[in-house]
């Protein structure tokens, strides 16, 4: 069983590693959180075998994922405490190895592969980071019917993962060499890898990240469609993630779409009145879609009912097409 040691170190992990998830978290039920924050850590350790600061040399770093995905299936016996605690979970909860060797796998493909060519091929990296993850995390909640429940978290993770490629476009290719917008998307604009090396801001760029985020926003709306497919002392957290998380979308907005020169960031501020506006209205309704769309302030991401009645609206001749997104 996992003990008190084992879930303050990945806690801890959690806690310094990633803020906006760690708020989500603390209001997950109990039976939930404790396993929440050993996934967590876990993921993060493999994540910094191929991206923190001491990274050892590419041969290295896969002789270490591999002992890593070996501690994690119960190959090999560990005294790592995220690791243990890691083994624990994946056995009580069910978590299918099949997730756990897709996840590892993802995080090899970091190590050499730094560009992507086509929006499927960077699906197909984000099947083994983000979906696997977002399973995961649905076998540790244990919906009633998870075939309904998977697809909208599959949906969800990714569009968290697009979020993060967005908000971290200066990051990633500063400190890691690496680029996750697509060459076809930043040919589609007129925006160079070397443009994007030398952070030089342009109209392109500026319209490609519009793209791009509309396009996460699509992810988003088919993941909040099946929160309401998860345990009912889990929807709130999830919905507050969501909510936390494409509040990003508004800043990136805010700077004019440039993530070259800008890191956007929530300050505790900002999260504290997203997380009272979230709770309230949760109060009201219980309805995690009805809140989402309410809360959240991407342009594109209005409730459906709502957006038919603009629609309609500026069919029958309105003069004001501003929020008419499609």
């Amino acid at each position: 069983m996992v003990d008190e040691n084992q879930i303050a170190a990945s806690k801890a992990i959690q806690r310094r590693t990633g803020r906006t998830f760690h708020l989500a978290t603390r209001v997950l039920p109990k039976r939930v959180r404790w396993p929440t924050y050993v996934l967590y850590a876990f993921f993060r350790l493999a994540d910094e075998i191929v991206d923190g600061a001491d990274r050892a040399p590419p041969g290295r770093q896969r002789e270490q994922l591999e002992r890593l995905r070996a501690a994690a299936l119960g190959e090999v016996e560990t005294d790592h405490p995220v690791l243990s605690a890691f083994r624990e979970v994946r056995e009580e909860y069910g978590v299918a190895d099949a997730d756990v060797d897709a996840f590892v796998d993802a995080m090899a493909t970091d190590i050499t592969k730094d560009r992507y060519a086509t929006h499927a091929e960077l699906k197909e990296y984000m099947r083994g980071s983000s979906v696997a993850v977002g399973r995961m995390m649905t076998a540790i909640m244990r919906p009633d019917d998870p075939e309904r429940a998977l697809p909208h978290a599959a949906a969800l993770g990714e569009a968290f993962q697009l979020t993060n490629f967005l908000r971290d476009v200066r990051e990633d290719v500063v400190e890691r060499d690496r680029i996750y917008l697509p060459e076809r998307a930043l040919r589609k604009h007129g925006v160079s890898y070397e443009q994007i090396e030398e952070l030089s801001m342009s109209d392109g760029f500026a319209r490609l990240i519009d793209e791009e985020l509309e396009r996460t926003e699509h992810r988003y709306r088919e993941g909040i469609a099946g929160i309401e497919y998860l345990p009912e002392d889990c929807q709130f957290a999830v919905l507050l993630a969501a909510v936390l998380y494409v509040d990003h979308h508004r800043l990136i907005r805010g700077h004019d779409f440039d993530v070259l020169t800008n890191e956007p960031t929530l300050g505790t501020a900002r999260k504290i009145r997203l997380f009272a506006e979230t709770r309230w209205r949760w109060f009201r309704t219980k309805d995690p879609s009805t809140v989402f769309y309410r809360v959240n302030s991407a342009p594109t991401l209005t409730h459906p009912s709502e957006r038919d009645h603009r629609e309609a609206h500026a069919y029958n001749g309105s003069n004001d097409h501003s929020e008419v997104r499609t």
